[in-house]
């Protein structure tokens, strides 16, 4: 899919597709209490603070040695990735990640043409910024979508006559996402060059098509990889946290 076409879905703005509701049941047993045995950080330091970016493109946390690997491909204008951002991530950080015994991948799934431009601001300044900044976004979900909404719809098709070197960039001007980056340490020159940047958009339209491609069942976000499967009914932490916390083990 080029990524230019992808305006072509702006006119049914911010819809539900892709997001599963569905998948966010709760889980029919749960996570036992019992201490998880650390691995060590080299050199005294936290799992939780070493973010490297994938070749696949995604960002990884934690130790990439780890026996367990968990991977989370997530749409920022998603509610119900938003929701296991607020309730699934700190017990997934500080239980498990930094336990070493876990890393954690997130890998951007872009629904809709704001999405890519919200995933090209969290990944501007790479990895040392990119979950703080993913988490702020979030965060600061409903207001940009409020945003986005109150766009008329012939304004936003009009961007389709722009390219791809711009479309993104007038995107996020819409969302207010420059001043919004600038206020968490990415000045406006620097969105800029990511907004514009046609390798990083290619980039995240091919991690599209890899996550459907690599996984067949793959039905929407949050999903989840476990370790090479691909999870259903996980959307929610209290789903996932059993299979993550058997795959451990102690």
């Amino acid at each position: 899919m080029k990524p230019a076409l992808m305006l072509l879905a702006a006119t049914a703005i911010l819809a539900t597709t892709a997001c599963n509701a569905e998948k966010s049941g709760t889980a029919s047993n749960t996570a036992s209490n019992a201490p998880i045995k650390p691995v060590a950080a080299p050199n005294g330091g936290d799992w939780t603070k070493m973010v490297t970016q994938t070749p696949e493109g995604g960002f990884l946390m934690g130790n990439p040695q780890a026996d367990v690997k968990l991977i989370e491909y997530g749409s920022m204008t998603c509610p119900h990735c938003r929701e296991f951002e607020e309730k699934g991530m700190k017990p997934l950080v500080d239980t498990y990640v930094k336990s070493g015994r876990v890393s954690f991948e997130f890998r951007n799934f872009v629904r809709d043409p704001y999405d890519l431009a919200a995933s090209l601001i969290a990944r501007c300044n790479g990895a040392k910024s990119f979950f703080p900044l993913t988490r702020a976004i979030f965060e600061d979900q409903p207001n940009w979508i409020n945003k986005l909404q109150s766009v008329p719809p012939e304004q936003v098709q009009a961007l389709q006559n722009l390219g791809p070197n711009r479309q993104f960039l007038e995107l996020a001007k819409l969302a207010g996402f420059q001043e919004w980056a600038a206020a968490r340490g990415v000045p406006a020159a620097k969105s800029t060059q990511c907004l514009t940047n046609e390798a990083e958009v290619n980039r995240l339209v091919q991690m599209n098509s890899d996550a459907t491609s690599e996984h067949p069942d793959f039905q929407g976000t949050p999903s989840f990889v476990l370790n090479g499967e691909l999870l259903k009914q996980t959307a929610a932490w209290e789903a996932l946290e059993p299979k993550l916390r058997e795959a451990v083990g102690s």
